[in-house]
């Protein structure tokens, strides 16, 4: 019978099933080639929304800024609020629309920068903010193309007027998004170019120009840094080690930074005939071995790829058969010799000769790499790797 000291602590047992590990030395080199793309007084915001795209916001965003990166983007307030109770003091925007006094008094406490898109909602923030000390810093985005957050571009010069009359507001940026920046016809992309330009044109003749201007995503920075920089650009997968689309994939020498590991749970032999896992999708033609593996799409694996998914066990490559179920999914190990449980196999990663990325899951199943890393649930705990060294996170080690 195990005594209190014996039990296995809370780190060690999340650990022994299926997990996430996360290079953050690869981290920091992304950071660093994107850096050689951008003049010296370029800001690089790393986007670390989604907590990180499924890296760890707080263990990649304290990387990022070490590694040259100077502003932080986030989707929501408590993103932002959990960076700056991290320690973090770099400028931080907040990208999504804000509608509601709480969260606009709780952004302006924690020092966050918000996007500002309507006259409404610039009003909100003024009647939240009316006894603050000092104006908020604000960022105005304009619609440019993508029909989705932004005032439209053609009447820049009325919004910000309007923005600029209320005391509580000072306007410091003025950005747009690209719709179409990935595609390899960038003709879209240029026009909305045009049109930012032309908005910035008309500001300038009516003397209301922000100090600072931003566009570039990833994709137009790896494309078009030297025209589209601006003040700062906005990288978000490419710092995770992934390229927006395959023509990009040349330009820097990017490292993916996410592996997924599970253990090899149980093994057995199967007949001919034996149909595998839920509808029987795949059946045996032949006497096999298969290893049922502790990970399913309740952790983030898409119940798409069922027998379509290939694994790395050690240096070969193995297939994934029948259907992928909530916890578990199996594999042909029939050519896999001295396998035992508890074995480790690779989902995501590499090994000495193949690499395995979300890029590779999101094409056979129809989807973006953003899909796949966003998708790893919170029970598969994060081990962050730097020089060699492993950290749970977040750190972790009590006993039950």
């Amino acid at each position: 019978m195990l005594s209190w000291d014996d039990t296995p602590s809370v780190s060690a047992m999340r650990c022994s099933r299926a997990w996430v590990e996360i290079d953050l030395d690869a981290v920091h080199h992304n950071v660093r080639q994107f850096r050689r793309l951008l003049r010296p007084a370029t800001d690089l915001m790393a986007v670390v929304k989604a907590d990180a795209y499924g890296h760890g916001a707080v263990a990649i965003a304290q990387t990022v800024i070490a590694a040259g990166a100077t502003w932080l983007g986030v989707a929501t307030v408590p993103e932002g609020i959990e960076l700056r109770q991290a320690g973090l003091n770099a400028p931080i925007l907040v990208m999504g629309a804000l509608h509601h006094a709480e969260e606009v008094r709780a952004l302006a406490r924690w020092q966050l920068q918000p996007t500002i898109v309507t006259p409404k909602q610039a009003l909100v923030f003024a009647d939240a903010l009316s006894d603050a000390c000092l104006p908020l810093p604000v960022h105005i985005k304009l619609d440019t193309g993508m029909s989705r957050l932004g005032f439209d571009w053609q009447r820049a010069v009325e919004f910000i007027e309007f923005v600029d009359r209320l005391p509580a507001l000072q306007i410091t940026n003025l950005y747009s998004h690209f719709a179409t920046a990935d595609e390899l016809d960038d003709r879209e992309m240029w026009r909305q170019h045009e049109r930012f330009e032309s908005a910035i044109a008309t500001l300038k003749s009516h003397n209301q120009l922000p100090p600072r201007l931003h566009l570039a995503n990833t994709a137009a920075t790896l494309s078009n840094a030297d025209a589209l920089q601006y003040d700062m650009v906005r990288v978000g997968l490419g710092i995770y080690g992934l390229a927006p689309a395959p023509h990009l994939k040349s330009i820097l020498n990017l490292q993916p930074a996410l592996e997924v590991k599970a253990r090899i749970t149980h093994i057995k032999q199967i007949p001919a005939g034996a149909g595998v896992s839920y509808g029987h999708r795949f059946v045996a033609k032949c006497p096999m071995t298969i290893a049922v593996v502790g990970i399913g799409y309740a952790d983030g694996i898409p119940r798409q790829l069922s027998n379509q998914l290939t694994v790395l066990i050690g240096d070969q490559r193995i297939s994934q058969i029948g259907s992928i179920t909530m916890d578990q999914l199996m594999l042909d190990v029939s050519d896999v010799n001295d396998l035992a449980e508890g074995d480790i196999v690779t989902l995501l990663g590499h090994s000495n000769s193949h690499q395995i990325t979300a890029d590779d899951w999101a094409d056979r199943i129809g989807t973006i790499s953003w899909e796949i890393l966003c998708g790893f649930k919170h029970r598969l705990p994060r081990i962050m790797k730097r020089n060699n060294s492993q950290q749970l996170y977040p750190a972790e080690d009590s006993l039950l």
